[in-house]
């Protein structure tokens, strides 16, 4: 989009758009674009925290979860990916059953209501071994809400069982999992993608992935890879993307846009997304996801100062304690491998927000002692 318009044009296109967002109107493709290009961060702010606050009021959300990577060996060669290993580089690890049971434990032990399992794709490790990590994270502690596996990860247990992208849901449904992550969108464009993740699951697989999981009754997230060599354009049309299959199916649960670390990547001689690239990316995509109920601020990739911030800017959800994160720290991330709920609640107070722990359903959580359980849905 060209920068041509005339002072008076953009008040005008600006004044539209803010009467869009003080109705609930959907903003259009053209009307993101000049959000990207034409609008100073304070307005996205504005706009976004009206957004924000008529969907989730004064509250921010986390949850108490804890990571499990079960092996960083990896096939694919990602531009952009700093976790992946070879077979018999020095860094390269497997779990055991038992070092999977051992993570459990720790989550059960530290009153964690959700495990996030997301991996490589090891080329020695059939269906059967990703299966067995769901199935024992369940036979260990039944409790837990289990989150794991992208589309990129889905699509590979498809290709290695040579059945259909529901029949693997199924399977691990049966297993014990609970939900999908959002990762392995990146960006949807095709050009952009060719380029940052050649031959990785395409954009079409990870709808498709999605989209079924939305029809098994699996709630699943959704994000997007910023900061790197994509434009405003095709961030736009990521967002109305997501926005679209979202009117199909409802099954989106939050959007978190994902700042692009380059540190120890094919793509090291970027510079990171700067804090006014963070903010004005979690507004407009508050913005233009109308459907979407949660925006996330993933602390552990934009840092807790920038993430306390963007509770300002459209986002309502700081994530969580985040235990073992590793992928994203591989990368570059400096921020601590997980927070205690104090201090997630020291930041969310002095934003000025109200700390509400959820569980991975957007339940809240209440506490009583060492146990928990879950009261009503939350947000919009």
């Amino acid at each position: 989009m060209s920068t041509t318009l005339s002072p008076e044009q953009a008040s005008s296109q600006l004044a539209n758009i803010s009467e869009k967002v003080a109705a609930g109107e959907r903003l259009s493709f053209e009307d993101g674009m000049f959000l990207e290009t034409e609008t100073d961060l304070f307005t996205l702010g504005r706009l976004a925290n009206q957004v924000r606050e008529r969907k989730n009021g004064n509250f921010a959300y986390y949850n108490t979860n804890i990571h499990l990577n079960p092996t960083n060996v990896c096939v694919y060669r990602c531009t952009f990916c700093a976790f992946r290993a070879d077979l018999r580089a020095e860094k390269a690890y497997t779990f055991t059953d038992e070092m999977i049971r051992d993570r459990v434990l720790e989550a059960k032990a530290n009153g964690a209501t959700e495990i996030h399992v997301v991996g490589g794709l090891h080329h020695l490790k059939k269906f059967d071994w990703y299966l067995n990590v769901i199935r024992v994270i369940h036979e260990t502690w039944p409790k837990i809400h289990i989150k794991a596996w992208t589309p990129v990860e889905i699509g590979w247990f498809c290709k290695q069982t040579k059945q259909s992208i529901r029949w693997v849901l199924e399977e691990m449904q049966k297993a014990g999992l609970g939900s999908l992550p959002g990762g392995g969108a990146e960006i949807f464009d095709p050009e952009i993608r060719s380029q940052i993740c050649e031959h990785k699951a395409d954009a079409d697989v990870w709808f498709d992935v999605h989209r079924a999981a939305h029809e098994l009754g699996l709630r699943s997230n959704a994000t997007m890879l910023y900061g790197h060599i994509e434009g405003p354009e095709h961030r736009i049309d990521h967002l109305c993307k997501l926005r679209d299959l979202q009117d199909q199916t409802g099954g989106f649960q939050t959007f978190i846009p994902l700042a692009f670390h380059p540190e120890n990547t094919g793509m090291d001689h970027l510079p990171k997304p700067s804090g006014l690239q963070d903010l004005k990316t979690i507004a407009i995509s508050r913005l233009m996801l109308d459907n979407f109920d949660h925006i996330k601020a993933y602390w552990i990739m934009l840092g807790e100062k920038i993430a306390q911030t963007a509770l300002a800017f459209g986002a309502d959800d700081l994530d969580g304690t985040v235990v073992h994160e590793i992928i994203y720290h591989d990368a570059g991330a400096e921020t601590p491998q997980g927070l205690a709920v104090e201090q997630l609640h020291s930041l969310i107070r002095e934003a000025g927000r109200e700390p509400v722990e959820r569980d991975t359903l957007y339940r809240r959580v209440i506490r009583d002692g060492a146990d928990w359980n879950t009261g009503e849905p939350l947000g919009a």
